[in-house]
């Protein structure tokens, strides 16, 4: 990649593809970036660029890349796909690239706790990258693996497309609610529907926003 591709992929700013970071000073907060596009539709994290879409580059460009490729080498789980390329700018300064994959095997976390392993998934969302709930993580885990899902059309299923009729779309807490119907119950079958294709989900963060296909 040249500093003028650089700069014509800039001027879209971020977004649900796109990512900027003026230098690496918490690599731990940027493996959630990294995480956020591998667990959605890939996308590409410039460092040495401002959210305003400037390009001051790196002076220690190499150092950068050593620290954050540690990053996500310590805090993802499973290891995320992804491609490195350093581009000068100038004689002093460059930008990274981190080329990141829609990867095979969602879901990836950022692991906070390393007693546990435990961790936190994200997905990407227009130009945010936030923490999916459990429904979408387990959408995540299906998606690539189940096919032709089947589902028995029964009450529940009948009041949430009544609902989704009469309103833009449904969370989880409402179709609990207009459903009269445990969240355990609830949540599967929010998370069958999305994937039979009948439904699809919008993560947002608070709740997740359910919509009719």
């Amino acid at each position: 990649m040249t500093y003028r591709e650089v700069q014509s992929l800039v001027k879209y700013g971020e977004n649900e593809v796109q990512e900027f970071k003026r230098k690496v000073a918490f690599p731990e907060k940027i493996v959630r970036e990294a995480v956020a596009f591998a667990n959605t539709r890939g996308g590409r994290l410039f460092i040495g660029v401002d959210d305003n879409g400037t390009i001051p580059g790196l002076k220690f460009a190499e150092e950068d890349s050593f620290v954050l490729e540690n990053a996500l080498q310590k805090y993802c789980r499973p290891a995320i796909p992804y491609a490195v390329e350093t581009i000068p700018i100038s004689e002093k300064k460059s930008v990274l690239s981190y080329r990141i994959l829609e990867s095979d095997n969602k879901p990836h976390y950022v692991i906070e706790n390393f007693k546990t392993n435990q961790g936190k998934a994200y997905v990407r969302v227009q130009d945010k990258s936030i923490q999916a709930s459990k429904e979408v993580r387990e959408i995540l885990k299906r998606s690539k693996k189940e096919r032709d899902i089947k589902f028995q059309y029964g009450d529940k299923e009948k009041v949430l497309m009544q609902y989704l009729d009469l309103h833009p779309f449904i969370t989880l807490l409402e179709f609990i609610r207009v459903a009269n119907i445990p969240s355990t119950m609830a949540s599967r079958t929010l998370i069958l529907l999305v994937l039979a294709n009948v439904i699809r989900v919008l993560p947002r963060e608070g709740e997740d926003h359910y919509f009719l296909k």
